[in-house]
């Protein structure tokens, strides 16, 4: 997967000043009365045999003068182009009204196919992007989005830890960035018991990739991504069932590498570091057990109740690591609790953060950028759920209630003052949907990237 010569889904999807390009035309819903009115009887039988009303999600043809008319509801931006890529036929195609950079990009991202173990059984229909329009900063997004995607549904065979330091690896080689890797027993040495116990057990030993960016006179931001590459739930081993979509266990990895790729693309003024704790929590006989006591890098000791809530373990290494040189924002992205899913569902993404203000404008971008966030309580009168009797604090709550509360409230532990932003997400589209095929799913990033982004430039 790191091969820098695959071409990217902008290169695939996206065209400029194409000689060929079919004309595409928006039509509001609310408006197709009167347009249908200006377009000639012959257009107008055509259409009504195509059943086309420019409902959401609607596409036709007109005769006179072939043009693609599109559907759209004046608001979802991504349901207007997100399907055209697979459902048009192949070619290019040219918007001649008005068009946002989020109906261009859904386009791209509704393009994505995963093609590495399966080829492909079409082209996906490329658009013309209109001068107007932002075309770098919507191939960059894509090719974020589709990065993460990438690694997310590489089965775990293929995307083991050092699968995953060589991704980051070759990314930082991409963006002339640093990285440095602590493998196996190296981890002890930096005092990253946590990780280490959580991966000592796979045959591809556990590791932290940490990778560092840009000036260090600007902003600083960190980023965490969960990277566990496959998670069978150790010794307190998950069913089947549970276990058939832990490839994606690493969703909260790529979510933050695939943001660095934007980041670093689109050269916003930060001081950008990753940490990507990596680790497959496998059964063998060294693998850690329930009611083992753990070292960790912030000095507390971790009772461990459940050792299938392995994955705050790991973001409690990086995240003590993280918080040392206090830069401004810290987020984590994560697959770390059912209990997240029970609240908000697969397709939002649960935010803890420790600054309530920076909660509510991320949930407003999200909304805007159709990358939607719902911030969560971290309510302190859940602490007492952590209590050990021989450790400081218990990684995992013996209660069913309240999960992803006390997941985050575990973390928070861990990163002290700092201003820290917890993503609890599913990483993965269990439908298909405009913008969001089947499979895996980076989220957060472009709520994340639109903050930043406003924060840092004029």
């Amino acid at each position: 997967m790191a091969d820098s010569a695959a071409s990217t889904i902008s290169e695939i999807t996206l065209s400029r000043g194409a000689a060929d390009a079919i004309p595409l035309q928006l039509v509001r819903t609310e408006e197709f009365e009167a347009y249908s009115e200006s377009l000639s009887s012959t257009d107008q039988t055509w259409l009504s045999r195509q059943g086309f009303t420019a409902k959401p999600g609607q596409f036709a043809w007109t005769q006179d003068n072939p043009t693609v008319l599109v559907g759209w509801n004046g608001e979802d931006d991504f349901r207007a182009f997100g399907n055209l890529a697979h459902t048009l036929p192949e070619g290019v195609y040219r918007p001649v009204t008005p068009v946002s950079d989020q109906q261009i990009l859904g386009w791209l991202m509704g393009a994505y196919r995963f093609n590495r173990y399966k080829k492909p059984s079409r082209t996906p229909a490329r658009i013309d992007v209109p001068a107007e329009n932002d075309a770098q900063l919507i191939a960059d997004v894509a090719d974020a989005v589709a990065f993460g995607r990438d690694l997310i549904n590489t089965p775990a065979a293929d995307m083991a830890p050092s699968h995953l330091v060589a991704e980051a690896t070759a990314l930082a080689e991409q963006f002339d960035a640093q990285v440095e890797v602590t493998v196996g027993d190296a981890l002890l040495d930096r005092a990253c018991g946590a990780i280490h116990a959580v991966g000592r057990a796979a045959e591809d030993p556990p590791a932290l990739i940490d990778l560092t960016w840009g000036d260090v006179n600007n902003p600083g931001v960190t980023l965490v991504g969960k990277g566990v590459t496959f998670d069978s739930g150790g010794l307190d081993l998950k069913p089947a069932s549970g276990m058939r979509l832990m490839k994606k266990d690493m969703g909260g990895a790529a979510t933050a590498l695939g943001l660095a790729h934007l980041i670093m693309a689109q050269a916003l003024p930060l001081r950008l570091r990753v940490l990507i704790p990596c680790a497959e929590n496998a059964v063998a006989g060294n693998a850690f057990r329930p009611g083992d006591i753990l070292s960790t890098h912030k000095g507390l000791t971790v009772e461990i109740d459940n050792t299938d809530a392995e994955g705050r373990l790991l973001l409690c290494d990086a995240l003590s690591i993280a918080s040392e040189d206090k830069p401004k924002w810290i987020f984590d992205f994560a697959t770390l609790t059912g209990s997240a899913r029970s609240a908000v569902g697969t397709e939002i993404a649960a935010m803890f953060s420790s600054d309530a203000d920076l909660a509510t404008e991320l949930a407003a971008i999200g909304v805007s950028v159709g990358d939607p966030v719902w911030p969560m309580p971290l309510h302190g009168g859940y602490e007492h759920m952590l209590d050990s009797k021989v450790a400081d604090v218990v990684n995992s709550a013996s209660t069913p209630y309240a999960g992803a509360i006390t997941a985050a409230l575990f973390l928070q532990r861990f990163v002290g003052k700092n201003t820290w932003t917890h993503f609890d997400i599913m990483g993965f589209n269990t439908r298909s949907r405009p913008g969001h095929p089947e499979g895996g799913e980076t989220m957060g990033l472009r709520t994340v990237f639109a903050y930043l982004k406003s924060q840092v430039e004029p």
